[in-house]
């Protein structure tokens, strides 16, 4: 090889070397490994006539997950998995239990906000209470989910359901007070005799006597019941001063108070009474020209005008092009008390992906302040703070009134 060629053969060979080492400078650097996902599941009613009451907090739980990205712990990003337990457009517990055995099959759920109902709820915590999954529920009442063992079948003294919401045995006397102060002494009790709405009348009419009250009369019907005629005929024949109903509006709430007029209760004449499930945008909808002289109470408090109210209120109609529901604010709180468990466990387990039992042993101890006012648990699952919130419906506009606490 000529002096020429040898030249000519090391020069290329320096920029080969040369273009392999630039080409490795400009080569991106590995990515970093992606964040461990962690799913909250949610499980509503949010299609039919329950989605008026139920699609509210799942909203809410919704934005609360959003949020808490923006300051999840290093290596973690948190995942809403949203379930709908209706069928036919009504909360259905089988439903609602072939829902939770999912979410329970999926490792990466550490927690789940609902149901919302509590038939579903007692439906559930028999399959989370073996595997320790936190349940937290908006608005679900029926007191035995958590002062009883009933439901905990596997380990009765590890209460893994919680609440946000005051339960029916608290909700029952407040309703029995509200009735007194309104100068009710003759009221009729209907229930649709599902576990919320029994419970709930069993409780107003215990506490309405108790009071002084006189108790007419207390029929059960069914949810699938359409027809309401004869047994308001009969009611009216009694002349009451007012009908207290157990139930939701899927479940016959709207239906009766639609059908009163032709049954010769007049809606000026005749209040109308329930608790929480009277408390959708529907169930005025249902009742139509009869939306008047209707009282009830929500289980939770009713927001105050702050900052942060304003913040979320605006944050939550950006976002869902709605205006708050009954318990959107407790969706959000729900889903902030168990991402601040599951913070908390990740903490003790040294930044570690941590178990659903080291979850439930946070969610006990966590203590917050939130939009609906401190938040903490007693040691059934059940709040710490039960204010019921008195709404009135007037020409078909809910109205605020005031607020009751109970305590037990």
């Amino acid at each position: 090889m000529s002096g020429t060629s040898r030249s000519r053969a090391v020069r290329t060979a320096l920029a080969f070397l040369c273009a392999i080492v630039l080409s490795g400078l400009s080569m991106p650097a590995p990515a970093a490994a992606a964040d461990q996902t962690i799913k909250i599941g949610l499980d509503f009613s949010v299609s039919g006539a329950d989605a008026a009451d139920d699609q509210p907090p799942q909203f809410g739980a919704m934005l609360a997950i959003d949020e808490a990205n923006k300051t999840a712990p290093k290596g973690f990003r948190f995942e809403a998995m949203a379930l709908d337990d209706a069928v036919a457009g009504i909360h259905n517990p089988q439903q609602g239990a072939t829902n939770i055995r999912a979410l329970i099959a999926d490792p990466a759920v550490l927690a789940v906000v609902g149901p919302g109902f509590s038939n579903v709820s007692a439906a559930t915590i028999p399959l989370t209470n073996p595997v320790g999954l936190v349940q937290i529920t908006t608005q679900a009442t029926n007191p035995t989910l958590t002062k009883t063992t009933k439901y905990r079948t596997a380990y009765p003294d590890r209460p893994n359901y919680f609440r946000v919401c005051a339960t029916d045995d608290l909700q029952g006397r407040a309703d029995a007070e509200l009735a007194k102060s309104l100068h009710l002494e003759r009221v009729y009790i209907i229930d649709d005799n599902e576990t919320y709405g029994r419970g709930l009348a069993e409780v107003f009419e215990k506490k309405f006597r108790e009071l002084g009250g006189t108790v007419l009369g207390h029929d059960h019907i069914t949810a699938q019941q359409q027809d309401f005629k004869a047994l308001l005929t009969k009611i009216a024949s009694m002349s009451p001063q007012a009908i207290f109903f157990g139930g939701t509006t899927s479940t016959g709430g709207g239906l009766i108070r639609q059908q009163m007029p032709s049954a010769g209760l007049d809606p000026e004449h005749v209040a109308y009474l329930g608790g929480d499930g009277l408390n959708s945008k529907e169930f005025v909808k249902l009742a139509g020209a009869a939306a008047n002289n209707i009282y009830y109470t929500v289980a939770s408090p009713h927001l105050a005008d702050t900052p942060a109210v304003r913040s979320f209120t605006a944050t939550y109609r950006e976002h869902y092009h709605s205006d708050l529901g009954a318990y959107s604010a407790n969706g959000y709180v729900a889903a902030q008390t168990v991402i601040a468990a599951i913070e908390s466990a990740i903490k003790k387990n040294h930044g570690a992906m941590p178990t659903r039992v080291q979850v439930l042993d946070a969610m006990r101890q966590t203590k917050m302040e939130t939009l609906i006012g401190p938040v903490s648990f007693d040691k059934n699952g059940d709040t710490t703070n039960p204010i019921f919130s008195v709404m009135h419906v007037k020409d078909g506009k809910q109205l605020y009134m005031s607020q009751i606490t109970i305590k037990d």
